[in-house]
């Protein structure tokens, strides 16, 4: 069918208002306001498909899975997820990066949800998935106007440390930190990840130390963290975490980068 010019308006300023709403529901979630992240991401996801952008309602389910996730959500989150990876599964020899980019991070959606709710069969599985699609990428892979996300051998990495950081693993993630696809070496090599993706990894080794009793080096990375990213360190629950055992847990007087780290995350006590 041949559109009308009124028709092909028409459609591009539902692609134009989808991307809106994407960014918009993105934003809320990182500031929870988790109902009407969840309402803006929908008719986002809704515009793109109307008008058949696959990639953008992709990319509108990858931040869905994520508010999902914030709100322990877990069966929906996988769920969604795993049936959207399903939809664009590209054949990996002949693939375009920004689709491999987009069905690994929809992966690492379904390993995360998984992960979080006990099932580490198909965290397992999600992960070999994710690394496979890592590999034929080659290097972390951008592109902000089409999925607004940095996927690769490096992001994939720092998400296998998470998962030793969410069962409690400190050596584990303490053995894998600044080694390896995280390591300098391969910084150069692969690229870097998002800003989010790389200060959420930080945090994973701030909280390692802090299992440890090591207070200075977990004060370390969160100052790194601050120093790249304040605003965003305020909403991360994860932080104030890290920062409420280490006053709860430190013997000696507080440091003054402790007290203005607790004032920066308006931690009191």
């Amino acid at each position: 069918m041949v559109l009308s010019e009124d028709d092909e308006a028409r459609r591009n300023a539902l692609a134009v208002r989808a991307s809106g709403f994407l960014l918009t529901g993105k934003y809320l979630t990182q500031v929870r306001r988790y109902d009407m992240a969840y309402h803006a991401f929908s008719l986002g996801i809704r515009d793109a498909r109307d008008t058949g952008r696959t990639t953008t309602a992709a990319t509108g389910v990858v931040g869905m899975t994520w508010l999902l996730l914030r709100q322990d959500r877990f069966d929906e989150a996988e769920r969604l997820a795993t049936v959207t990876a399903d939809e664009i599964e590209p054949c990996l020899s002949g693939a375009s990066p920004g689709r491999l980019a987009l069905w690994g991070e929809l992966l690492q959606r379904v390993a995360s949800a998984a992960m979080r709710n006990n099932r580490p069969d198909v965290t397992q599985e999600a992960r070999r998935m994710t690394a496979a699609a890592a590999n034929a990428l080659g290097v972390e892979h951008s592109d902000f106007r089409q999925h607004w996300a940095t996927f690769g051998p490096v992001t994939a990495e720092t998400k296998v440390i998470e998962d030793l950081s969410l069962i409690g693993d400190a050596r584990g993630v303490l053995s894998r930190a600044d080694e390896g696809l995280v390591g300098r070496r391969a910084l150069r090599k692969y690229g870097h990840p998002t800003s989010n993706n790389w200060d959420r990894h930080r945090l994973d080794i701030a909280r390692a130390h802090v299992i440890l009793g090591a207070h200075q080096d977990a004060m370390d990375e969160l100052n790194a963290v601050r120093r790249r990213s304040p605003e965003w360190l305020r909403h991360q629950k994860m932080a104030g975490h890290i920062m409420r055992d280490i006053l709860t847990k430190r013997k000696r007087t507080l440091t003054k980068d402790m007290r203005e780290m607790a004032s920066h995350l308006s931690i009191t006590g």
